[in-house]
């Protein structure tokens, strides 16, 4: 049954990734969108990862849907890895460390981000 909660995270999630595609597109030919939803995802997966750990009303199908659909879908190492490699391969070696350093580094910084986000809590909140 968890296969569908996956499939339809991943229609959707693959829908935003084109459309923050679309969106985000920068003639310099520096893969601005692909980092975008990349570190849109590493912030969202944090912080939705962490919130269903403590919130018990977060079933199991939710975390697929949200974790592995949508956002497994949103985002994209595959086509980080091929946009890199075509950076090297149009002469711009620079442009290639800085786009792997900033990705890398900033993806687990906001990873971290959304961790510390769903950790924060609202004066009165309860949990």
């Amino acid at each position: 049954m968890g296969i569908w909660f996956v499939i339809i995270g991943g229609f959707l999630g693959a829908a935003g990734r084109y459309l923050a595609g679309e969106w985000v597109q920068v003639d310099s030919g520096f893969p601005a969108g692909t980092l975008c939803v990349n570190l849109i995802g590493c912030l969202v997966l944090g912080w939705f990862l962490t919130k269903a750990e403590h919130w018990s009303w977060i079933r199991p199908e939710w975390t697929l849907l949200v974790g592995t659909g949508i956002v497994g879908s949103f985002t994209t190492f595959s086509t980080f890895s091929l946009e890199t490699i075509q950076l090297v391969q149009k002469g711009a070696a620079g442009l290639a460390v800085i786009y792997v350093i900033v990705t890398v580094s900033l993806g687990v910084l906001l990873a971290y981000a959304g961790r510390l986000l769903a950790y924060k809590r609202k004066e009165g909140e309860n949990e």
